[in-house]
């Protein structure tokens, strides 16, 4: 497995990281903040990214998409998440439009892909529930059948971009116990469908959030996605491959880190001497400089074996997300210090970055979580 970017990946990423230091600088997270933004991203800018086909990387040609892998859509959520861009790529691209994608059925994908693509339909997934702990089988959302279709009762937690979707993807038990692997099913619930009462949430990371409740709510034959009773095999493959996406987005958000922390030092003085020649500051950008650099290997590691279909994808994606959560709060406390007080202030853009890499580190799973999915895998 080679760890380096194709040509055209290299082109990608060039353009990726000129539109994102153009139109969407970390100024721009804070005037979102500033303006107490209900969407919590700017659908223009949405609009624009999808125009350069970025939305649609990862779906097949068949519906307008590009039919790329998760290794090219990682160089783009990398520029973006040096800039902390909170557009719904996690929500819509990785996790919604790709369980539509995986086991939609055709009319699924000719409703709801071209819009995806468009930048005009959000969709998102509704799977965490209070105290299921990063375990996609831990829910009591239940889906009664009633003729044709089902009844959905539950509450979701956590929900990305849940509050301006278009529509959701819930996990259901239609059978079996609160905690069994089997009987677990995925249903489209339009936003708009009696019954769904979605609130909105924010982050410490100022990222959009929601919780969702469903009291009764119906859905029919229509709204089955894949086959019943087994959605958990379709979720955890979604979950993975959106977590080598974040992951992308966290290595992003390190790198910028360090090299704002490195232009730091280089430039402030104490003494009349800069404190990049102090030896003890130098030994930990260093420090920095390597686990930046590993965290990188494991994430292209991690997203080429999601497009070859490498038997040890699973173990790769724990693998990237224990090192990217670890290292993303290591480069943010880092930078936090070497900024001196600084740091520690609104004005200067490095507490955005340790805000988000403690929201990024509980998403998906923690580090602990990932090296004890790593550590049984690999039967420790």
């Amino acid at each position: 497995m080679q760890l380096v970017l194709t040509e055209d990946q290299e082109l990608l990423a060039k353009t990726a990281a000129d539109f994102a230091r153009a139109y969407a600088p970390v100024s721009r997270v804070r005037a979102l903040r500033d303006a107490q933004e209900p969407v919590g991203f700017s659908r223009t800018l949405w609009k624009q990214m999808a125009d350069l086909g970025w939305v649609g990387i990862l779906i097949p040609e068949a519906y307008g998409g590009a039919g790329m892998g998760l290794a090219d859509l990682a160089v783009v959520l990398e520029a973006l998440g040096r800039t902390l861009a909170p557009e719904p790529f996690l929500s819509t691209v990785l996790l919604g439009g790709q369980v539509l994608t995986s086991a939609g059925s055709e009319a699924q994908k000719q409703a709801w892909l071209p819009g995806i693509i468009a930048g005009e339909k959000i969709l998102t997934i509704a799977y965490q529930e209070i105290r299921s702990r990063y375990d996609l089988n831990r829910l009591t959302t239940t889906a009664e059948r009633q003729g044709e279709g089902w009844l959905l009762s539950g509450k979701k937690i956590q929900v990305l971009d849940g509050y301006t979707a278009d529509a959701l993807i819930v996990s259901a038990r239609t059978a079996g116990a609160a905690n069994d692997a089997d009987g677990i099913t995925l249903f489209l619930v339009p936003q708009d469908t009696p019954g769904l009462k979605v609130t909105r949430q924010q982050r410490v990371d100022n990222r959009a959030v929601a919780l969702v409740s469903l009291n009764g709510v119906k859905v029919g034959t229509e709204g089955l996605i894949g086959s019943l009773n087994g959605g958990l095999q379709v979720l955890s493959h979604v979950v993975d491959r959106a977590t080598v996406g974040l992951c992308a987005e966290m290595l992003g958000g390190m790198s910028q880190i360090f090299d704002d922390t490195l232009a730091y030092l280089k430039t402030r003085q104490q003494f009349g001497v800069l404190i990049g020649t102090f030896q003890a500051l130098q030994h930990r950008a260093a420090r920095l400089f390597m686990e930046i650099e590993l965290a990188r290997s494991s994430v292209m590691a991690a997203a080429r074996a999601a497009d070859e279909g490498n038997p040890d994808f699973t173990s790769l994606v724990s693998l990237a997300k224990a090192r990217c959560s670890d290292t993303f709060i290591l480069a943010a406390n880092e930078g936090i210090q070497m900024h001196g007080g600084i740091g520690m202030t609104d004005e200067h853009d490095v507490g955005f970055y340790l805000k988000r890499a403690r929201a990024a580190e509980m998403t998906f799973g923690d580090a602990a979580w990932h090296r004890d999915r790593w550590a049984r895998l690999h039967q420790y």
